[in-house]
């Protein structure tokens, strides 16, 4: 058994934040022995499940919520798995958030350093095709999502242009959904092909 001050130093938790955890109802079981609060391992499992669904973005009403459910006993254990599904993918969308950034920092990094050897930015002159392998391939990282947009400002513009030779060659449309009907049509047949 651990006292509520050895606990706060294992988790490099305040005092005050597990006061509060066991406030809210997230430690079951907490013995108490003449009023000091006894840690066994059910309640540091119980600490780091919660520490990971904070850091996992959760809030403490949520993590109280499952807390109970885990209380409820199996009959809860979907609905426990559909918690941990659903914060694992919010894991991921801010994995690939930092990926991305971390992309562009290594961009950066490349063309300062790049910038500071040369003493000036002339590499930059028709890049990124002009780059060396290295700074393509961060160039490319680094604007990812660019060329994805790029891409359907593309299609848009293709399928724009179809759309004033189909008017030069007297193909009329009566209303702005049949052109866009028309504009989506040749652009889901163009992407099938």
């Amino acid at each position: 058994m651990y006292t509520i001050g050895q606990v706060s130093r294992m988790f490099d938790l305040p005092v005050s934040t597990i006061r509060y955890y066991d406030k809210m109802g997230l430690l079951p079981g907490l013995a108490r022995t003449s009023g000091t609060r006894r840690f066994g391992e059910e309640q540091l499992e119980a600490l780091r499940v919660i520490e990971c669904l904070k850091r996992s973005g959760l809030e403490i009403r949520d993590i109280r919520h499952f807390m109970e459910l885990c209380q409820e006993g199996p009959a809860t254990y979907r609905e426990r798995l559909d918690l941990f599904e659903e914060q694992r993918r919010k894991v991921d969308e801010k994995i690939a958030e930092l990926e991305r950034t971390r992309a562009m920092i290594d961009w950066k990094r490349w063309y300062y350093e790049t910038a500071a050897k040369r003493g000036n930015e002339d590499f930059m002159v028709g890049a990124p095709d002009s780059l060396p392998e290295d700074g393509r391939r961060l160039w490319s990282a680094a604007h990812a999502d660019r060329s994805q947009a790029d891409a359907g400002e593309q299609d848009i513009r293709e399928a724009l242009e179809e759309s004033r030779a189909d008017f030069a060659a007297g193909r009329y449309y009566k209303n702005r959904a049949s052109l866009m009907t028309a504009v989506t049509g040749k652009r889901a047949r163009r992407t099938t092909a």
